[in-house]
């Protein structure tokens, strides 16, 4: 019998699975990933999310926002339609939301710009915050500061992080939202440590598919599209690397995205 495990982040509306996104679904249930948040990075991939949740809530929940790639397309007159979507019933998180200044896709101060608003609407909605930072760790540490007092909780969605960042987001009551970045032995080594001082009531665990296939996966899948199925090998390295069992961690984890994302009410 496989631990049920809560995938927190997965862009499920990605067009790699519209092949097959019932298969995905299928197979990661099979190995025990009974709930997935689904993740919404535009306004048109939030719609699409909560169209996935809304047919089994049970199973799904979808986060609303704007990532900081997307900044520059997101204007003061699609606040309505963000407010509007971060209200229904299957959004259990705002976001993916933060600052990117590694790709810099967008301008920093459209990237801050839409990060401010989204913790306003945030706060607003009264819903907790999914977020990403990467190489912008000072300026979204001032941004958030800011907010953290109104919203209700965050998750520092994909932690790839240093020491420091990780106790800057502890110390802000976050929670860490750890992927198959920790299985890659190149980029990922650090994690191996720094997992352990994450508190047990603080960690979730994620696959953000179809993105960061754990490079050490036996034997090798075929395909480099990553998959909710996979989540059980993150598990198996989260819980070696806290010197924990997977059951104790896959209970911690669970117990923690249910209450985060809604799923039980």
């Amino acid at each position: 019998m496989h631990p049920t495990l809560v995938d927190i982040g997965l862009n499920l509306a990605h067009d790699s699975f519209d092949h097959d996104r019932d298969h995905v679904v299928a197979t990661a249930a099979a190995v025990g990933v009974r709930h997935m948040v689904i993740t919404g990075s535009t306004l048109d991939s939030t719609r699409a999310a909560i169209e996935l949740a809304r047919a089994a809530p049970d199973r799904f929940r979808a986060t609303a926002g704007i990532h900081p790639h997307h900044a520059h397309e997101f204007h003061e007159a699609d606040l309505p339609a963000l407010r509007e979507l971060l209200r229904a019933p299957e959004v259990g998180a705002a976001g993916e939301c933060g600052l990117d200044y590694f790709r810099n896709f967008s301008p920093h101060e459209d990237q801050e710009r839409a990060f401010r608003q989204q913790l306003e609407l945030a706060a607003e909605v009264g819903k907790p915050v999914f977020l990403h930072q990467r190489d912008a760790h000072d300026a979204f540490m001032a941004i958030l500061r800011e907010y953290r007092a109104r919203l209700p909780a965050g998750v520092a969605h994909c932690f790839t992080g240093d020491e420091r960042e990780l106790r800057d987001y502890l110390a802000l009551d976050l929670s860490i939202g750890i992927t198959g970045w920790i299985c890659d032995e190149r980029r990922g080594h650090h994690l191996r440590d720094l997992v352990r001082l994450i508190p047990a009531e603080r960690l979730m665990i994620e696959t953000d598919a179809p993105y960061l296939l754990p490079r050490d996966l036996t034997p090798k899948p075929q395909s480099r599209r990553n998959e909710p199925k996979y989540l059980p090998h993150i598990l198996a390295t989260v819980a070696a690397c806290r010197g924990e069992a997977p059951e104790t961690v896959a209970a911690a984890t669970t117990r923690n995205a249910l209450r985060f994302f809604g799923f039980e009410k």
